[in-house]
């Protein structure tokens, strides 16, 4: 073979291995460029309308869904949808982010509120998640949908509609539908519980305990909580926490059920090799985090660069990764299927809101009467 024929044929050869390559740049370019748009406006909009109240509790997940479902919308119209999920790995973002989010967890702090925010949490996430689990079987929703709207609903919110999802392996519509419905019963909240708690003539730390109890995201939580007071932000933050540090029970609890019961075939049997599979093993990362993070502020005390250092792992890391897990989620979401879901997903949260709130209140006014933070 001559040395031209050799040339050409190197060139046909190359020639398609540039697309190959060029494609998944793309992709990477796409996520990583809507996620930095998406931080950008997270930090910023507040400052653009300080006078606008409930601009505060408009969390990032509001901001990636939408950017990414636009993109996805014009990925559409070209055509190149299949060619740019290279860099679309939802599951591994939300599951790295859960884990972060362990760092933020600090096992000392649930230590010291073991007696009232422990007991609060137990039993208005068993009674609102068992009653929201009722409710959306009553009304026929599929057994997934279910189990991310009581995480969610019962739980934390986001971060608890995302762990639920990775455990049963929900439909990425299923958990943008859910976390739509987080943020749009958070907003509310915000105005109406200090208000409440002030018509009700509440404590600081009752008013916390409750807002920290019910309202589903942590941005709400503080929002609400801020402008109750000092005090009432405090105790909210501790039982918000306390609460976040049950996801990971709740998941292996979903998985569990979903592998013997929801998804095991009649006459089966699950061996505890099919169950080690299923297993969501972020949970053990999200443990280990907890663990290090707790060890590490032990040992590092009080000063700014182990404040920093925690942050960046249990925070800013953390917030990164599930932006661009939102991200994909709008970029690969089909807006159909969240029609399909109708109207049902959004009575079920509703009632199951208001059973948490009435839940959460005579709770805090029992636990926390004459609770003091320090």
């Amino acid at each position: 073979m001559s040395q031209g024929a050799i040339a050409t044929t190197g060139l046909a050869q190359a020639g398609p291995a540039r697309p190959r390559v060029l494609w998944p740049v793309i992709s990477v370019v796409v996520v990583v460029g809507i996620a930095a748009l998406v931080r950008y406006l997270d930090s910023n909009v507040q400052l653009w309308f300080p006078t606008v109240s409930w601009v505060k509790s408009v969390e990032y997940p509001v901001y990636a869904i939408a950017i990414g479902l636009l993109g996805g919308a014009i990925i559409g119209t070209l055509g190149i949808r299949a060619r740019i999920g290279f860099a679309i790995r939802t599951e591994f973002f939300i599951k790295t982010g859960l884990v972060l989010l362990g760092a933020s967890i600090n096992l000392n702090v649930l230590v010291r509120a073991a007696g009232p925010a422990m007991t609060q949490s137990v039993i208005l996430i068993a009674t609102v998640f068992l009653t929201t689990w009722f409710l959306a079987g009553l009304l026929g929703l599929d057994p997934k949908l279910r189990a991310v709207l009581a995480a969610a609903v019962s739980i934390c919110g986001v971060s608890a509609a995302i762990a639920a999802a990775g455990a049963v392996r929900a439909g990425k519509e299923q958990l943008a539908y859910v976390v739509s419905l987080v943020i749009l019963f958070a907003l509310p909240s915000i105005f109406i519980e200090p208000w409440l708690a002030s018509q009700l003539g509440l404590s600081p730390a009752v008013a916390g305990a409750w807002i920290g109890g019910n309202i589903d995201t942590t941005a709400a939580v503080t929002a609400a909580g801020s402008i109750v007071g000092d005090e009432a932000l405090k105790v909210a933050a501790i039982v918000k926490q306390t609460q976040n540090a049950v996801i990971g029970v709740v998941a292996f609890l979903l998985t569990t059920y979903f592998v013997f019961r929801v998804e095991r075939a009649p006459g089966a049997s699950v061996s505890l090799g099919s169950l080690w599979e299923r297993f969501p093993k972020f949970i053990l990362g999200f443990i280990a985090a907890s663990a290090i993070g707790t060890w590490y502020a032990s040992v590092a005390g009080d000063s700014a660069a182990a404040a920093q250092a925690l942050r960046i792992a249990g925070t800013d890391l953390r917030v990164w990764f599930f932006i661009f897990a939102f991200v994909c989620i709008g970029l690969d979401l089909r807006l159909g299927s969240l029609r399909e879901a109708g109207i049902r997903p959004v009575v079920v949260f509703g009632t199951a809101a208001l059973v948490n709130l009435a839940l959460a209140l005579a709770l805090a006014s029992v636990l926390f009467a004459g609770f003091r933070v320090s």
